[in-house]
């Protein structure tokens, strides 16, 4: 107790030999030794804290020694649910020997934000990740799988390794004219950015010609690159090569200067997360909009004459909403359509699980095959089936293919996956290849 203002020291008795008697059952028990003198102070010895001062010495990864355990990163870390991850859990592995440079925990982070969203500490796990997998990169410990894209990346400007030349082969089948700028140069109000996975990708094809369609029916000016564009590199960037993103960058930037534009429109939440985040903090500034922003703008100019007599759910995709903030176009759109059940998944907006593509993971299924007990997507996928949906509608590149194949795996078929494009195009009666499947 406080006496005086001081505290009085407490008076320790030790025996060389200490017995408990139990006065229930006469059993005693041996209390002896160093273990049990809790009353004097411990130091803690057997750690070395060189781990922690070798991250908090990256630009980027001073925030993790500010984690002081209270443990609310795990219960809403997507990874855990499935693994066993966690700020807190990876503090921990590094305070008491773990290095991260070398450890496959430095791959399983999705960059999703969650964590960070509820951290009373702002331990961040978005700048951290990348700083490690940075020097990890250096050091050639990098997964085979990621490997390979950013080799892709480099040679061809996208993650697939398709051929530049084709970029821009979807417009054949938009049924619209998509004007390309390199071959006709001109003024134009929205520059649509593609992306890599709406350019090649089949599934991701039919958005981007539903997205076109949509565009010229709400009168909107628009116009692509085609083979002049390359990925803004934001998720090879999360993955841990910055060089690959600074050197995409430059060409991106000096693309864009050739030509005259109000505003930029991409489909990507990361391309979306490089525009508005990361290329201002190198001096590159552009208006910019996820195109479900540029939709709900315009929405009530679409002719939205067919009903969609379903119950649909709506995935929040983590750079759309945990990192920019938007959770209320993609619902817009989706109400907007006659017919539409809307019902909402338990975690949602604020809180919305991962699809498990963040931060590098769309290339790391593989990898994380022997790390996770089901992917993230399954887990998202039996989520969304709970809800009793039967269109689980996504606004990311990414997702609808990582849906498909997870509705598939877990045998939820009858779950259909759909961009928010395309059911807006089934609204209006597009011809999209999709237009008869609900």
């Amino acid at each position: 107790m406080p006496i005086g203002g001081k505290k009085v020291l407490p008076i320790t008795h030790e025996k060389e030999h200490a017995t408990v008697v139990s006065s229930l059952s006469g059993r005693e028990w041996d209390v002896s030794g160093q273990w049990n003198r809790m009353l004097e102070s411990r130091v803690l010895t057997d750690y070395s804290y060189a781990g922690l001062g070798k991250i908090a010495a990256l630009p980027g990864g001073e925030s993790l020694e500010y984690c002081y355990g209270c443990g609310k990163c795990v219960p809403v870390c997507p990874v855990d649910l499935v693994s066993e991850y966690g700020p807190r859990k990876i503090h921990r592995k590094v305070q008491t020997g773990l290095d991260l440079f070398t450890s496959d925990e430095l791959w399983k982070c999705t960059t999703c934000a969650n964590c960070l969203r509820v951290c009373p500490k702002e331990v961040n796990m978005i700048n951290i990740m990348p700083a490690v997998r940075e020097i990890a990169i250096e050091n050639g410990n990098v997964p085979d799988e990621l490997q390979v894209v950013f080799e892709k990346t480099f040679r061809y400007g996208n993650a697939l390794g398709e051929n530049p030349r084709r970029r821009h082969a979807w417009t054949k089948g938009a049924g619209v004219d998509v004007p390309v700028l390199p071959s006709n140069p001109r003024d134009v109000d929205v520059l649509f950015y593609v992306e890599d996975y709406w350019s090649y990708h089949p599934r991701g094809q039919h958005a981007a010609q539903a997205f076109s369609r949509l565009l010229t029916l709400a009168g909107v000016d628009f116009a692509i690159l085609g083979a002049e564009e390359k990925t803004l590199g934001d998720s090879q960037r999360l993955a841990g090569e910055k060089g690959l993103f600074e050197h995409l960058m430059e060409d991106v930037v000096a693309t864009l200067a050739k030509y005259n534009f109000n505003r930029i429109v991409t489909p990507d939440p990361h391309g979306y997360n490089a525009l508005v985040k990361e290329y201002p903090k190198r001096g590159h500034n552009y208006p910019a909009l996820h195109y479900t922003q540029l939709l709900a703008d315009v929405v009530d100019k679409l002719p939205l004459v067919n009903s969609i007599n379903k119950k649909v759910t709506f995935h929040d995709p983590c750079y759309l909403g945990r990192h920019n903030g938007e959770y209320d176009a993609p619902r817009k759109l989706i109400t907007a359509i006659s017919g539409v059940e809307y019902v909402e998944m338990g975690r949602c907006k604020s809180n919305s699980y991962c699809c498990g593509g963040g931060g590098g993971g769309m290339w790391l299924d593989g990898f994380n095959s022997n790390h996770l007990s089901e992917r993230l997507s399954e887990r998202r996928v039996r989520e969304a089936a709970e809800t009793g949906a039967e269109i689980l509608a996504v606004c990311c590149p990414y997702e609808v293919s990582r849906f498909e194949d997870a509705a598939k795996s877990t045998g939820n078929e009858h779950l259909q996956v759909l961009d928010i494009a395309e059911m807006l195009d089934m609204a209006t009666g597009g011809i999209g290849a999709f237009a008869g499947t609900v």
